[in-house]
């Protein structure tokens, strides 16, 4: 029995034992050559896996100490990416990443915003698959849960990244018409029961997911261009209807989840999902900014109002044109309130 500790305890394991100095409070940082060597163990020794799952459910485990559970995550990383099918089967069951991983989301962790977002780009990721044949049915299931209670995953590097490019390309190439958020018509979802999609409608969800895709793309355009307090009349009005749209296609899209078991769909779904969330939010936060600036303004009014009298407005009598109507093609948008509600027949 190794380093006089019961053959119960995890640490008792030569990788757990490694595992639990490397990941110790008091390691200033990661030591990326002990954690290639825990690594070389888990691949190399018959219960290597199943021993080093063991200990770092013990190191992470109602543990409120922030360094042990950041040096933690970054060793559960690189073994996830050097580690083979037998260590990730176990690292993506349910019992460790309901029971130990989203349970540190928790408030009372109090975790800083930065460890979380690596914990939820871990669930986010595994959901999506590894090489080898590893069944991540569990870790999806967690993932498509916490979609549904409205957590929101952060985007990828890579998908920021791609989201960047798109802006820009659309705010440099404006579209002639601006899209309409699809019905999902193609699709009945039926209460309490699952389906299974013909190709035929497979083909045109896909094409109706991409038109969504393309509205969030359109908003995400408009908030890069407009400032609050300064923004286009026709802009925001635009803004205003796609982000209405899009709270209710997010509602189908969940309707969907919970139903559709082809899994290349729920992927997709899941994909758009995250782009309306982040869209959503940037023009939620746009508006606060709008109202705090409208605040600040009138609080200067006021000011100077009590300070010394103000000359006549010269909006008093406003001369000046009305303001242009929006586009012709927005009026598409009022089409799609009687087609969205055909899924929830």
């Amino acid at each position: 029995m190794a380093f006089g500790k019961s053959h119960r305890d995890p640490y008792a394991t030569s990788v757990g034992h490694l595992i639990e100095k490397a990941t110790f409070a008091g390691v200033q940082t990661e030591d990326w050559g002990q954690f290639m060597h825990i690594c070389d163990i888990i691949n190399t020794t018959q219960d290597g896996p199943k021993d080093a799952v063991k200990a770092l459910k013990k190191r992470i485990s109602k543990n409120y100490n922030h360094k042990e559970i950041q040096l933690t995550l970054s060793l559960i990383d690189m073994c996830v990416q050097n580690c083979g099918p037998s260590f990730q089967t176990l690292i993506v069951k349910k019992e460790f990443v309901k029971e130990n991983l989203v349970k540190l989301l928790n408030p009372r962790y109090n975790l800083p915003l930065d460890i979380q977002n690596r914990i939820l780009n871990f669930i986010k990721a595994w959901s999506q698959g590894f090489p080898g044949g590893v069944d991540v049915s569990e870790v999806k299931e967690v993932y498509l849960d916490l979609l549904k209670k409205g957590v929101q995953f952060p985007p990828s590097e890579a998908e920021a990244e791609t989201a960047r490019q798109e802006t820009a390309q659309i705010s440099s190439n404006p579209p002639t018409s601006v899209p309409t958020a699809p019905a999902l018509s193609s699709v009945i979802a039926p209460k309490n029961s699952t389906i299974t999609l013909v190709p035929e409608q497979i083909g045109k969800l896909h094409s109706e997911l991409d038109m969504v895709k393309m509205n969030v793309r359109v908003m995400s355009a408009i908030l890069m261009e407009n400032t609050p307090g300064s923004e286009n009349h026709e802009d925001i009005e635009l803004l205003q209807k796609l982000y209405k749209t899009g709270r209710e296609m997010q509602e189908r899209i969940m309707d969907l989840l919970v139903v559709v078991e082809n899994e290349d769909v729920t992927v997709e779904l899941i994909q758009v999902n995250e782009d309306l969330n982040n869209a959503i939010l940037g023009y939620e936060r746009f508006t606060r900014n709008q109202q705090r600036i409208l605040e600040q303004n009138n609080q200067k009014e006021a000011t100077s109002t009590t300070s010394e009298p103000s000359a006549p407005s010269q909006d008093l009598l406003d001369l000046s044109p009305s303001p242009r109507m929006p586009r012709d093609t927005l009026g598409e948008l009022n089409t799609m309130n009687n087609q969205l509600s055909d899924l929830s027949k």
